[in-house]
């Protein structure tokens, strides 16, 4: 007897519990029970519109250009890449060119369903100032923010 009156309270406890957790105001055992399964549901619609949330900005990140520069022996080399198309984002970039006082020698731009953009630039000599890759990064990841910026505005 002992034991079945234990294991009733115990069961008692735990739907109090499950009641709290799920702010139900249920009184009976079975719409605790109710009440609790619509609990699961709602968090389960809201996983859902948060992994579709997570999968848009994840494919918004994709398009975004990713910028790559490294030091070469004759120079630098810029390398801007887009899995969509950017108009007018050469222009952004190659006014960081200028801004650095790089000359470009070599250059190859693809615009056709995708951006991309690999450069080489070297220093003028009468700049005097050492540019490092981290600097012209910096400049061209602000060049495409203004770009997009840019573009915003337009539509």
């Amino acid at each position: 007897m002992v034991s079945r009156e234990h294991k009733k309270a115990a069961l008692h406890d735990k739907l109090q519990l499950l009641r709290s957790v799920t702010n139900s105001h249920a009184k009976e055992d079975t719409s605790i029970i109710i009440d609790a399964s619509n609990y699961i549901k709602e968090l389960k619609q809201k996983i859902d519109i948060l992994n579709q949330d997570i999968a848009r900005s994840s494919s918004y990140q994709n398009s975004w250009p990713v910028v790559t520069v490294e030091t070469l022996e004759k120079g630098m080399q810029v390398n801007v890449y887009s899995e969509r198309s950017c108009p007018g984002l050469l222009v952004f970039v190659l006014k960081v060119f200028e801004e650095f006082s790089l000359n470009v020698l070599e250059a190859r731009v693809s615009c056709t369903g995708s951006f991309q953009l690999e450069a080489l630039g070297v220093e003028r000599e009468e700049n005097g100032e050492t540019i490092n890759t981290h600097m012209v990064k910096q400049a061209v990841l602000q060049a495409i923010e203004d770009w997009s910026e840019s573009n915003t505005q337009e539509y």
